[in-house]
């Protein structure tokens, strides 16, 4: 994906905290002579968002993102997830029940325009679902098998019908003696399907949906796999699913990402 295509009107929300376990304050890190937060947003608009705000608990954050022509919705600093957090700034906006609104990660400056706004778009033509996100195939075994990586399963109309850290689905032939005896690489019967999917982080809402999902019981499912999604899923809410060709580039978590960011940046400003 690149350059973003025409779509619907969609805000782009973006949550920022200055507390990071890995990375303090990384939001407030210097990416080719602007914030990352900044960056982030300038992405959003690049993507045609019709508006562009940060919903941020730090000043410093607010301030650096309306310098730079943004807006910035202050919100309380003891939400439970990031979701609870745009439903507040989506609460202080105003926004219209039927407004889409994709919640774009305040840590991934690199983040592809034309997939913000086709996750908008997966939305805005599902009217079953009150939430859209996206996937793509898992091609290595490692990542399949890996906990840190968030596995989803689509129905034939590409809803979710589950995700999971655990590696889902499973090939029924490969589960003798696992996982003792883990197996060399994906069975084929996985690949033929184009399967695995990976989750990849981005979600578009319904307004009317973030308005009511801070007073939805979280579901046992929830608390397990420490995924919100599933939260939506037990309640009985659609999540349609873009199905992409390929991996987004990742998000800054460490010192070692944001310098590989800042590398890439630099290189650009160079060409």
């Amino acid at each position: 994906m690149s350059g973003a295509a025409p779509g619907p009107a969609f805000v782009a929300l973006i949550p920022a905290r200055l507390a990071s376990t890995r990375l303090p304050e990384k939001a407030l890190a210097d990416i080719g002579g602007a914030p990352m937060v900044v960056r982030v947003a300038q992405q959003a608009a690049a993507a045609g968002a019709r508006r562009v705000a940060v919903a941020t608990d730090a000043q410093p954050i607010a301030k650096v993102v309306r310098e730079a022509g943004f807006e910035a919705v202050m919100t309380a600093p003891d939400h439970p997830s990031g979701t609870d957090r745009l439903a507040e700034a989506a609460s202080i906006l105003k926004l219209d029940p039927e407004q889409i609104v994709v919640n774009v990660q305040g840590d991934e400056p690199l983040i592809d325009p034309a997939l913000i706004s086709a996750v908008a778009q997966r939305l805005a033509v599902t009217p079953a679902a009150a939430i859209a996100t996206a996937a793509h195939r898992i091609d290595a075994l490692a990542d399949y098998l890996n906990p840190n990586v968030v596995k989803v399963v689509a129905d034939a109309n590409s809803m979710a019908t589950m995700f999971s850290r655990a590696p889902v689905p499973f090939d029924r032939d490969h589960l003798a003696g696992f996982p003792a005896r883990i197996p060399a690489e994906l069975s084929a019967a996985l690949r033929s399907r184009g399967l695995p999917l990976r989750h990849i982080g981005i979600y578009a809402y319904r307004a009317s949906f973030l308005a009511q999902y801070p007073q939805l019981e979280r579901a046992p499912t929830e608390e397990l796999e420490s995924l919100e999604q599933l939260r939506a899923l037990w309640h009985g809410y659609g999540i349609a699913l873009l199905i992409t060709a390929a991996a987004p580039a990742a998000g800054v978590d460490t010192a070692e990402d944001l310098a590989r960011v800042r590398a890439l940046f630099a290189a650009r400003s160079r060409e």
